[in-house]
Parts: C-alpha cells; structure tokens; sequence
C-alpha cells in the first residue's frame, strides 16, 4: 500500500482517544507526587503518629514516601505482563477500555484516602493505576501501529509520547499553590485520573477493533474491511489486505508466541536486545528521576523556593513543545535519528548538571545552567526516547511475536522506572553531583547501540523489516520464527513463504469495485 496514504478524521481519533485516557495519566501519574510531597508526607507523620503515639524518622518517611513514589512502577510491571493474555482475548481496543476500571478504582483510593485517615489507600491506589498503564503504555502503540498506513505510523506512534508530556504539564499546573497546591486539595488533585478515563470509556468504544487483529487472529474478513473503511476512508486498500493475509499464512503456521518462547528463539535475538536496550535506556536515562524529583532538583540548584513551582511549569511547556517537534518530524528524519539524537542530547545536560552543581557554590550563574540542562534532559526525552521506543517495540516485531515483545519491554522499562524511582533519593544523597553521570552513561550508550545494530524502519511494512533484521540471522529463517526447511523469499515488495521448491500461497481477495466486498 502506498505512500500516500492521509490522515483520515477517525484515525485522528482513535489516537486521540486512546492516547488521553492512557498516555495522559501515565504523564499525570508521574509528575502529580512531586508538588504535594510534603503534604503527603505529613500526612503519612500524622497517621503514625495516631496510631502508635511516635512520629516517623526522617529516614523512614523517606523510604515510604519512595514507596509512594515507585509503587506506580510496580504496577506498571505487574500490568505489563497481562497484556498478551488481555490483547488476545479482548483486543486493542477492548483492552483499553475494560482497563479504565483500575483507573477508577485507584481514583477513588487516593481520593478518599485522607477523609479515612489510611496512608495505605494512596499507595494500593497508585499501585492500580501503575496497572493500568502497564496495560495502556503497550496496548496503545500495539493499536495505533496496527491501524495506522505505513507512512502515518510513526505520526501516530509519537501522539502518546506528546499526552504523556501534556500528563505531566497538567499535573505541573493544578498543582500551583493558586490551583490545588494548597494541603486542602491534595487528595483530590491525586483522584482527577478518572476524569481522562471516562472520556475514553465513553467514546472509545465506537471506532473499530484493530484491522490486522481482525484478519490474523480473528479470521473475520468482513469485520477487517469494515474497519479498513472506517480507517481509510475511501481509500484502495486491496494491497494493505493483502499484506496482512500474507503475515495471516505465516501466522497460521506459528501460533502467538510466549516471553518465553520468545525469549529462546534465536531468529528474533537481535530484536529482542534492541527492544531491552532502548525501552531500559528510556527510564535509566534519567527522566523519571527529573518528573519524580523536579522540584527538589531546582531547589538544589539554587532557585527560590518560591518560584520553584513556576520553573516546574515552564519546563512541562518545553516538554510539549518537543512532543510535538518529535512527532512532526519523525516520518520526514526517520526512528534512528530522533533516538540517537534524543539519548544524545540527553547524555550532554546529564554531564553539564554535574559540572554546574559541582561549581555553583564558586560560580553563581551556574544555577542557571543547571536548569537549562534539566530542561534540556527534558526536551531531548520529549522529541525522541518518549515515544520511539514503543514505536519501535511493534514495528520490529510480525503479529505472533508483537504481545510477547511488548511483555519483554514493557517489564524492562516498568522495572527500570522502579529502580531509578525508588534509588534515585538515596544516590543523590550519597553521590550528589555525581549521581547524574550514571545517566550520562546510559544515555551515551544506547545511542551508540542504536547507531550501530537498529535499522532504520520509517515507511516500511512489518513483513519488511522482519526480512532486513532476517538478514542478520544466522538461520534461513526470518523474524516470524517458522520451522526448519523453510526460508523467506522476496515477492513483490513482501515477504513469502518457500519450502523447498514449492511456493506456499493462501487464499487472496480482490477488492471489488464497492469496495466493500471480497471474492476468492
């Protein structure tokens, strides 16, 4: 299918939809500790306080507060290893909308949590909705990928990345001491998840399942053309069909794959590494510890703590402001260049936040490069390493490898979220300064990763970049994992399937001249 496919209104949609009832909260959920911290905190003092006549040491509402914090990590974690069982059962879209009860539940959590006095509330309450986005932070760009024509994915792929960003600004404004910055509104500044997911469970549900799952793993070519329809508008899609019937023939003879089975199949080893090396890198990077932490940071470097908040807020623009460079960009420069370029911009204001912390006390205007670095952590994340990396994760794998794979990266980046959450307060007391070099090195190295093994995927179809990472297999097979004896052969512009001399060929349909029928 061909290069010139449009935006269609519906496709915008979907991504729209999808993205604020899931990417949104993501972004939300990480930034929305940051400004009621001390708040909650005292409250989590109060309550020890009530029940056991003594408060808590500094230390230990540390490490509780860092529970609070990386516990939404956890859930991401645990949400992330369900989506191959929820995807296959229910769909993408589906999916996506039965999961918004754990949003509303970890809502109602957070939000009742002081007017019962139980500090746990907040922390269960985080951990579901970690769940949910565990869930979405895959889904998402599984269903988008599947939905979008090959030269929109990486447009629609990158719409996530831009509502995480608008998560995390929105979360930086309510929570001015003008909005609901005050200790009043903190439980409900906490609670204000469900508001993006009741969007999406009222309006998600009337745009079509996923094309592609419904032809490969459903078999329904009727439901697959209407949806196409929906997609694409009055666009000819005999050839997009057919691709997917292709991908259908070698999916027939593989069923969907375990993490484990994916995980010991040696034709997709260097897919797997690329999808652990970037989705790792994208939380070991350092951003987290900035969301997370934004406020202490500047405070660290020396602004007022009275115009803390407000820098806070600039940044959460710049932050959208990059989105939007990285997902108008991405199908003109490509996957690789926004990575390398992202991680590598990165890793530059990682080392430039030591050298300006370390010197700020000779040098007063160093604080002032301090914030420039974070910003520009920020804006390096935002154009590039928010959102690849999802992207990247479906296009590298065929229909049967896909919900493993996002399994695998979604753990990785789940459990390196965790780690930087959780560690982070506690490196930054030992190291100071120097923690933000451990950054630096991530950052370098997984742009020096992606220069040198992944390939660069813009406007090419699932079947075609199984056969370019095929290439670098030591067997005949390529990336859909099928047995021995068989090899992938170049059919007009698509991968096919050979065994021995005789060419295996499935059942195909012709677009008819409504458009809406198919005939063998």
């Amino acid at each position: 299918y061909g290069t010139t496919e449009r935006l269609t209104s519906s496709l915008l949609a979907v991504a729209l939809l999808s993205s604020v009832g899931s990417s949104m909260l993501y972004g939300y959920n990480l930034a929305v500790v940051n400004h009621p911290a001390q708040y909650i905190k005292e409250f989590f003092n109060l309550t020890t306080v009530e029940r056991y006549g003594t408060s808590m040491s500094t230390e230990g509402l540390t490490v509780l507060y860092s529970v609070t914090v990386s516990i939404f990590a956890l859930g991401g974690l645990v949400g992330s290893f369900t989506v191959r069982m929820l995807v296959t059962k229910f769909g993408r879209k589906g999916t996506l909308v039965k999961s918004t009860a754990l949003v509303f539940a970890g809502s109602g959590l957070m939000g009742f949590s002081r007017a019962f006095g139980v500090p746990e509330m907040i922390i269960v309450g985080r951990f579901l909705t970690g769940v949910h986005s565990g869930i979405a932070l895959s889904v998402v760009p599984m269903y988008l990928g599947e939905i979008a024509p090959k030269n929109l994915r990486g447009f629609l792929g990158l719409v996530p990345s831009i509502f995480i960003c608008i998560g995390v600004f929105f979360a930086q404004i309510l929570g001015l001491q003008e909005i609901l910055g005050e200790e009043q509104h903190w439980p409900l500044f906490l609670s204000l998840t469900a508001v993006p997911a009741f969007i999406q469970l009222m309006l998600l549900p009337w745009f079509p399942e996923s094309p592609r799952y419904l032809l490969i793993e459903k078999h329904n070519i009727h439901a697959t053309v209407a949806a196409l329809k929906t997609y694409r508008g009055k666009a000819n899609n005999q050839e997009e069909v057919e691709e997917m019937q292709e991908e259908q023939h070698f999916h027939s003879s593989v069923q969907t794959v375990s993490v484990c089975e994916l995980l010991r199949d040696r034709t997709v080893r260097w897919q797997v590494l690329s999808v652990a090396v970037v989705n790792m890198g994208m939380q070991l990077s350092g951003i987290d510890a900035i969301w997370f932490y934004t406020n202490s940071i500047f405070e660290n470097a020396g602004i007022h703590a009275s115009q803390v908040q407000y820098t806070t807020v600039g940044t959460g623009a710049i932050e959208v402001i990059a989105g939007l460079v990285g997902c108008f960009t991405i199908e003109r420069i490509g996957r690789k260049p926004l990575l390398i370029g992202g991680f590598g911009f990165m890793g530059i204001c990682c080392s430039g936040i030591t050298f300006s912390l370390i010197l700020q006390a000779r040098v007063p205007f160093m604080h002032y490069i301090s914030v420039a670095c974070v910003v520009g952590i920020i804006a390096g994340f935002c154009i590039g390493p928010a959102g690849v990396p999802f992207l990247v994760t479906g296009e590298l794998f065929t229909q049967s490898h896909r919900p493993a794979a996002y399994i695998v990266g979604g753990a990785l980046n789940w459990l390196s979220n965790f780690t930087v959450g959780f560690l982070f307060p506690f490196l930054q007391m030992s190291a100071g300064a120097f923690c933000y070099l451990v950054f630096f090195g991530v950052c370098i190295g997984v742009a020096v990763y992606v220069y040198f093994i992944i390939p660069e995927t813009k406007n090419k179809t699932f079947m075609e970049i199984s056969q370019m990472f095929a290439s670098t297999s030591e067997q005949e097979v390529g990336a859909l994992g099928v047995g021995a004896g068989f090899s992938l052969k170049q059919v007009n512009g698509y991968g096919s399937m050979e065994n021995g001399c005789t060419l295996i060929t499935e059942e195909s349909y012709t677009w008819s001249s409504d458009e809406t029928e198919y005939r063998d």
